[in-house]
Formats: structure tokens, sequence, C-alpha cells
């Protein structure tokens, strides 16, 4: 089962029935093809949108559910530029070009749907004008300029060692006047090396990690199943191969797991942690494993390293040792030009390595 796709699904089901009729109509019938937390995003960026509606006098509805659709069918490209707008200015929680570029992406789904493909009873489309097909959506980042963005921001060759060496023995020496952090340090640290490592020898994403039980990893065959993203079928689980740098951390954890966590049978996940009140351990969260991997690197001297940029320092290091296909199935993304991040990473690796001299 996978843990983050069902707390999504429920989430989901909670805010289905604030939406509007026609947008519940386009969830399922999206749901066979879509994760549910790709949907929960979808339903994130039409609160933000039909709340903007209501707030501009764009629809005459006391909430966002009695939203008509003829009020979709009015909307003029004036009204779709202020909407960009006011993502790109509004003084809190202003968007990057990325996260508009998704929220109009997620519009123009909708709006395809009920002009295209949904019909009344007459046959005729539900959305008889749709305004967003006229709506470019330019792509924000390119494979190099994503490498650009990273260039000096990931762990490099012998800096993966020293990362995971200062978690073991360095940040305790640091919060040693400190005995809250420092108990909790001494509770948690093999298993926050163990989890740092394995994404560090394996290009984990974080939800795959969160996902991962016990009977997940095989310590001969150096393999963990996944639940991959993108993947909507929760009856398979993708083997994907850790290195061999990985296993004693794993080792370590994993003799102690039971004795210092205290978990109930049937708490299967790998990663534990004991919540505040309570002497039973659970399963990590999303963010607690975020929150701990930006602790340490805060510490270490390189505060900008997260999860993620875990994954990618890992990526960057396995492409140099192998080809573009190999590290686009290894990192399970969907298309190469995804992985073409890590081509532009090592191009100044490369460009020493062709004039450095003979041995």
């Amino acid at each position: 089962m996978n843990i983050i796709k069902v707390k999504d699904r429920q989430e989901l089901d909670k805010k289905i029935p604030s939406m509007p009729w026609y947008v519940e109509k386009f969830i399922n019938y999206k749901l066979p093809d879509l994760s549910p937390s790709s949907l929960l995003e979808y339903v994130r960026d039409y609160e933000t949108f039909f709340s903007w509606l209501l707030a501009e006098g764009l629809a005459d509805a006391d909430s966002i559910r009695n939203i008509p659709i003829e009020a979709l069918e009015r909307l003029h490209m004036e009204s779709v530029d202020n909407f960009r707008m006011f993502l790109m200015t509004r003084t809190e929680n202003a968007n990057s070009r990325t996260t508009i570029s998704r929220k109009l992406s997620s519009l123009r789904s909708l709006f395809h749907y009920l002009s295209q493909i949904a019909e009344d009873e007459q046959f005729y489309p539900l959305l008889k004008r749709n305004v967003m097909a006229k709506v470019q959506i330019k792509r924000t980042h390119k494979p190099k300029d994503s490498a650009a963005k990273l260039e000096g921001k990931l762990l490099q060759e012998d800096e993966i060692q020293q990362f995971l060496d200062y978690i073991r023995t360095g940040y305790g020496q640091d919060v040693a006047n400190n005995k809250q952090a420092l108990y909790a340090y001494e509770k948690n640290k093999v298993r926050d090396v163990c989890l740092v490592s394995l994404i560090l020898n394996s290009g984990l994403r974080v939800s795959e990690v969160v996902n991962l039980n016990v009977d997940d990893i095989d310590l001969k065959k150096r393999l963990t199943h996944v639940y991959r993203k993108g993947k909507n079928d929760d009856t398979f689980k993708t083997p994907v191969y850790f290195r061999q740098d990985a296993i004693e951390a794993l080792k370590s954890y994993l003799e102690l797991r039971q004795s210092q966590y205290k978990a109930p049978r049937k708490e299967k996940a790998l990663f534990l942690a004991v919540a505040n009140g309570k002497k039973e351990g659970e399963r990590m969260t999303k963010r607690a494993i975020q929150e701990m991997v930006v602790k340490y690197a805060k510490r270490f001297g390189k505060p900008y390293l997260s999860v993620h940029k875990l994954r990618h320092s890992f990526a960057t290091d396995y492409y140099m040792r192998n080809d573009l296909y190999k590290t686009q199935e290894q990192l399970g993304h969907a298309s190469p030009e995804t992985t073409q991040i890590y081509a532009h990473l090592t191009d100044k690796t490369m460009a020493e390595a062709i004039d450095s001299p003979k041995e």
C-alpha cells in the first residue's frame, strides 16, 4: 500500500465536495489515469482560481461549489492574464514561473475536458467556449537551466562520505552543549545515517523512502522495491538497486529498529520515528525526513542541501560511471530529457578530464 497515495486520496475526498459539479466530474474521469497526489494538486489549483473568480466578481455565486459553468464561458483572455498577474504579484505565497505554468496547465486540462470530451444529454460539449485553448504555456525550465541552478549545490565525490561521517559523529560534537538536541541525535543517528546513506547510494525519491517497508529490502541482492512516481499500479513495486556502501548502515539500523523504536507488529515501515507523547514508533513522514536532512545540512555548512539534492548528488555521480539510459532507469524518470540534467552537470568535469595529465 502506497502510504502517501492513501493520505492524498483521503484529502482529495475531503476537498471534492467543495468543488463545482463539473470539477468533480473531471476528477472522476481522471482517477484511473492519474495518482491521487496529482489530482489533489489539480484541486488545490482550482481552489486558488475559483477563489480569485469570486473575489474579482467574475462569478455570481455564494461559494466555490456553486460557481456555474457559464462563468467559465464568459471569461476573456484579459481575465486569464489578470489571474496570471495575481499569481505573480500576490503578497503572500507568491508563485514561481514554474508554479504559475503548472496552475495554468491544470486549468487547461479542466477546460479541455469540459469543451472536448464531456457532453450534456443532447451530446453537446458542457463548455461551449474554451478561453484556455488560447493560452500558451511556455516551458519554464530546460535541462541545461535546471543544471545551472544545481551547480555548486550538490555533494561531490569526497563530500558524500564527509556528510555521512558528519551525521555519524560530527553533529553530536557540535550540539554537545545542547542536552535536548544531543538526546534526540543519539537516539536517531543510526537511523538517520541509514536513511541518508540509502538515498546517496540509490537516488531514491523522498516519497519512495517514506513508503519503504522492512520486507522491501533485500541485502543479499542489494535491492529495494519501491512504488515509482507516475505509476498508478499499487500492486507492483519496481526493483531498484543500491550500492554496497549502503549495506553496513542498513544492517546497523535493522539490528536496533525494533528495540529502539518499539513498533507494533503491524507496523511494517522501514524508517520509524517516535512522536512526542507516544511510546511506539510509527512510519516517518515526508516532512520529518526533509527536516532531518536540513538540520544536518545547516550544521554541515551546506544550508541549501535538501533530500532532493541528495538524490541529485547520487545521480550526478552515477551518470559519470554509466550512460544516460541506465541513469534514467535507476532514477525512474519517465523521459530521458529529464535525465539530461546530469549530462549538463558533468560538462565541467568532462572538460577538465580531457586535458588531465597522463598517469
